[in-house]
């Protein structure tokens, strides 16, 4: 029954992706329309960040009270009622108004589908089904370009709610295949712990994770970011020519995320986080040398190695923490993940702004090498704490 469950997941995480990156898309089209300014986006992608932190910290005690096949449905059904929301928007107040659901929608779907696949499926998986959001936010901007070449913006937001709508009934259809926790692999059966997260910031590890987590998401976050704007204010590229090479970073992470779910046969998820931080400093070097080619090959790499990362941290949290808190460590690690997107991009254009965007492959590397020693520091503690433990 699990089998059957897997392509109801896959398609979950498709459609995480297909609502990322529409606001972006439609933004300029959006903002003359509603009165804002080009710049309001931000706070709007702040409201959402908030909202998914806060649904996060949550997911824990809404997965205890209701199951992860429940609360994925009515995660999507709320991020289907804001997408609509958005669609009928006339004015900026209102687009913050319906952010506030989207958020809290996205982050208790996103913890509560990566825990479940941590508990119920190999590495593989968990790398292919983030692959899988890549497709979704990739496929995002495209639907909403059909919309605003034929229509309007808000068809676009339309179209996206529609086919969350359709995976609302799919996801409502499956709920007898979910398992519950005490269904877990390998016949293993564990009660859930539910801790506060002071609670949980006394576990050995949980500091060090969290931390890894922000900066990994700074590196992903600042290198898609800023990347266009790198190539245009230092290395003197169009503005058009450096928007397409830009996007060879996400390329980049949607086909690792693939190549790693075959990797993941071989290697553990420690290691894979390895080679994902060693591919990431080659990337880092390649922007240091002059020429373009380089600039284009390190933006492809870095996508590259960020690909691993993400995945097998998720996947590892039941060995790390153990089965019994990996929900709650789920949640609060998309919390902390969410956070790191939120404030480090948005710190780097403010000290782009203020020095110079030369620095833009120091502070990636500078985030690399946090996140590398965290993450190490994480390995110690852990398994520390098991040889104690047997």
């Amino acid at each position: 029954m699990v089998s059957l469950l897997l392509p109801v997941i896959y398609l979950a995480f498709i459609s995480l992706g297909l609502p990322d990156a529409l606001l972006g898309a439609a933004w300029p089209t959006m903002y003359p329309q509603l009165g804002a300014g080009v710049s309001w986006a931000g706070g709007v992608s702040m409201i959402i960040a908030a909202g998914t932190v806060i649904s996060s910290l949550a997911s824990d005690w809404l997965n205890s009270k209701l199951g992860t096949g429940k609360v994925t449905a009515l995660s999507v059904a709320t991020t289907a009622v804001a997408l609509f929301g958005f669609s009928t928007c006339t004015q900026f107040w209102q687009l913050c108004l319906w952010a506030v659901p989207y958020g809290l929608g996205a982050g208790s779907v996103d913890a509560a589908l990566n825990n479940y696949v941590a508990l119920h499926y190999e590495s593989r998986h968990m790398s292919w089904l983030h692959c899988m959001w890549g497709i979704g936010a990739a496929g995002g901007p495209v639907i909403m370009g059909w919309a605003l070449a034929g229509g309007t913006w808000q068809n676009g937001y339309r179209i996206i709610s529609i086919l969350q709508v359709v995976l609302t009934a799919v996801i409502v259809f499956s709920l007898p295949l979910w398992k519950t926790p005490a269904d877990s692999g390998a016949g293993e059966s564990f009660t859930p712990e539910h801790r506060t997260l002071p609670q949980l910031m006394k576990v050995p590890g949980v500091p060090e994770v969290l931390c890894c987590f922000a900066f990994y998401s700074g590196v992903e976050t600042v290198t898609g970011m800023w990347a266009a704007s790198y190539c245009t204010l230092v290395r003197g590229l169009d503005a058009t020519t450096a928007a397409s090479w830009a996007s060879l970073f996400y390329f980049g992470i949607t086909g690792g995320r693939f190549l790693s779910g075959f990797l993941t046969m071989k290697f553990s998820d420690q290691q894979m986080i390895r080679l994902g931080q060693g591919i990431i400093a080659v990337g880092i070097a390649l922007l240091f040398l002059p020429g373009n080619a380089f600039l284009l090959a390190g933006l492809l790499v870095i996508g590259l190695g960020c690909a691993p990362i993400y995945p097998s941290i998720i996947h590892e949290t039941p060995a790390n923490f153990g089965k019994s808190l990996s929900m709650a460590m789920t949640g609060v690690q998309m919390a902390a993940a969410y956070t790191g997107t939120t404030l480090l991009s948005p710190f780097f254009g403010v000290l782009a702004q203020h020095t110079t965007m030369k620095l833009y492959p120091w502070f990636l590397l500078v985030m690399l090498v946090l996140m590398t020693v965290l993450s190490e520091r994480l390995h110690k503690k852990t398994a520390e704490t098991r040889a104690k433990n047997t």
